[in-house]
């Protein structure tokens, strides 16, 4: 019951991302180029929120010690750290999604070395604005929240949204005939792993975390929401991004 209301209270500004203009300004190459240049970020602190929830709810030490989460809830997450930290390329290569969606990147002529130093650097101040405030929510959801915390922002914020964010841009880059062939092949693996796989496993482990307690479940719809706004925002200034280039494109 606990879970349905959550979904519910949810499901409005689930609605309005997936509505979201920055979809609708993905209509040429220049344009998708922009968004990687600035969804990469997302691509990477993704995999912040799931060593966290590794770290957490896994055993990752020496000596091993048998983790006191349910045995499910450890399983829901070294699944979904074997697809996206070790998944295979197109030529059956092991690869993780993040480095697979570098590769795309660098196929549809998208820039590259901002983020690279910044995986270098660490430095923040690298990130674009509206970016660099969503990678900072989630890092220090990593590093400071509870586990629910993790969990919400790891489902809400971002299995959840996925598979409708990648069928846009998958349907306009098929309309342009830009041979992409690394890029259509990452976008249809999220498509099928997080619509099909990874998202209910996401929702599972949640549900495990919270049970019946509605003190936790309430502090999931607060990670919730915050972590939808900020996509929102994230959206917004992917858009200005985008209006921008075109201006001066013309």
């Amino acid at each position: 019951m606990l879970k349905e209301q959550l979904k519910d209270k949810l499901e409005a500004l689930n609605q309005e991302l997936s509505n979201h203009e920055t979809y609708k300004s993905l209509d040429s190459l220049e344009s998708v180029r922009t968004f990687m240049e600035y969804h990469i970020y997302a691509v990477w602190d993704f995999m912040s929120l799931l060593k966290s929830l590794q770290q957490r709810l896994t055993c990752v030490d020496v000596p091993w010690v048998e983790s006191k989460q349910d045995p499910e809830v450890v399983r829901f997450i070294n699944e979904i750290v074997i697809g996206e930290e070790s998944d295979l390329d197109p030529d059956g290569n092991a690869i993780s999604h993040y480095s697979l969606y570098l590769k795309a990147m660098e196929e549809v002529g998208a820039d590259t070395s901002r983020v690279k130093e910044f995986i270098e650097t660490q430095n923040m101040e690298l990130i674009p604005e509206g970016a660099r405030e969503f990678v900072d929510y989630n890092l220090k959801v990593a590093r400071e929240g509870t586990d629910v915390e993790v969990a919400s922002a790891f489902l809400y914020g971002r299995e959840k949204l996925i598979p409708d964010m990648f069928t846009a841009i998958k349907d306009v880059m098929s309309a342009e005939k830009v041979e992409c062939p690394t890029l259509i092949y990452y976008l249809e693996r999220h498509i099928e792993l997080d619509g099909d796989e990874h998202g209910p496993l996401a929702e599972k482990c949640l549900q495990a975390l919270c049970g019946d307690d509605k003190a936790k479940w309430q502090s999931a719809e607060d990670v919730a929401v915050e972590s939808l706004q900020l996509r929102s925002s994230l959206w917004d200034a992917v858009l200005t991004a985008i209006i921008r280039e075109q201006e001066k494109a013309a």
